[in-house]
């Protein structure tokens, strides 16, 4: 079967078609700040990425009509259950009324209704932004205005947990496991029998990244947020854009700050350090979420890639559970995989409600 994937992100619209399991092409279109300037609002750009990937699958060669359904990444809905849901009506306006804010992930479900809707053929959304499944006890806080939220990369998180319990011989359903993803934003969840049920974002809590603030000293926080300094939006940006790693280092490439490592600069290493020990104290904090043992530690995204981080982090941990590796983001392999346990009647798709 082959499976059409959309996988629109700000300044780009990654797709790909998988035959079954097997990725058989894929391609990142790019969009400049003057081709999207014409759209003042996300759910504006449909038609044009939409043209833009029919055209890109025709001029790759691939008839469309042989698609047997289309997987699109899941934005910002209402908060759901992971899984894979079925693209319908009531998910199509909540992405249109940008009910938890604009994304260009809320495009994906669109756009692949809009396709599989003209071929006949079903379209689904896997493990969106949105999947919230944490325990009531973690999102409550010392004030009762604030809640811990659940904005995980969910769609990588699942895609290798449930590689890794392959690996070790159980359904991912039967393990518990760490989780952490590391990139230009950071998220470490517990994953207990298939449910993500604590964890923490680089933009609210846990450990900083290259770019995001993670937790902050809350007084500090106040008094600056107060200080005249920086007006609301810039204070946004300052723990969202300009945090972490590039508040200290002026770089947000940590391929960047390890050559400054090997080249002697004391500073580099001793805020990098500083990552790698949050980053090892964030998982370590989540063994009370468990009834048992944890199967293991994972670590995934891109800064996996670097022995440096995972090598330390797994040394920090060793006490907890073995720690697996896997490098980078499987986010489109995890779309297809996802449709074809539905399409091969091997679960069954989600309502959106």
């Amino acid at each position: 079967m082959k499976i059409l994937i959309i996988n629109p992100g700000g300044t780009s619209t990654k797709i790909a078609v998988y035959e079954d399991e097997q990725e058989v092409f894929k391609a990142s279109i790019d969009h400049t700040a003057e081709e999207l300037k014409p759209y003042p609002h996300v759910f504006d750009e449909f038609e044009y990425r939409k043209n833009l990937i029919l055209n890109t699958v025709k001029d790759a060669g691939f008839d469309i009509s042989e698609f047997g359904c289309v997987a699109g990444r899941g934005g910002l809905c209402k908060s759901v259950e992971g899984g894979t849901y079925a693209v319908n009506d009531a998910l199509i306006e909540d992405f249109r009324n940008a009910i938890n804010g604009e994304h260009a992930s809320n495009l994906g479900a669109v756009i692949g209704k809009s396709i599989g809707d003209e071929l006949g053929v079903p379209a689904f959304i896997v493990d969106p932004v949105a999947t919230d499944e944490m325990m009531d006890i973690a999102r409550i806080t010392g004030l009762k205005e604030l809640e811990r939220p659940a904005w995980f990369h969910a769609l990588n998180h699942k895609a290798v947990a449930r590689s890794i319990a392959d690996k070790i011989g159980k359904k991912y359903e039967d393990c518990n496991f760490i989780v952490a993803h590391l990139g230009s934003g950071i998220s470490i969840v517990a994953h207990k029998n298939g449910m993500m049920v604590d964890g923490s974002g680089g933009r609210t809590n846990g450990p900083f990244s290259p770019e995001r603030c993670g937790s902050l000293p809350t007084y500090p926080l106040v008094n600056l947020c107060y200080s005249g300094k920086y007006t609301k939006q810039e204070m946004v940006d300052k723990i969202s854009k300009f945090a972490g790693m590039y508040d200290f280092l002026g770089t947000k490439d940590s391929r960047e700050v390890e050559q400054r490592i090997a080249d002697g600069d004391e500073e580099a290493k001793m805020v990098y350090d500083a990552f790698v020990y949050n980053t090892a104290k964030e998982i370590c904090s989540y063994i009370p979420a468990f009834d048992g043992p944890v199967d293991r530690i994972i670590v995934t995204g891109g800064i996996a890639h670097s022995k440096y981080v995972t090598e330390e982090i797994a040394r920090m941990t060793q006490h907890v559970a073995p720690t697996e590796v896997v490098a980078g983001e499987y986010e489109m392999v995890a779309l297809a995989l996802g449709a074809l346990r539905v399409m091969r009647g091997e679960e069954e798709a989600k309502e959106y409600k």
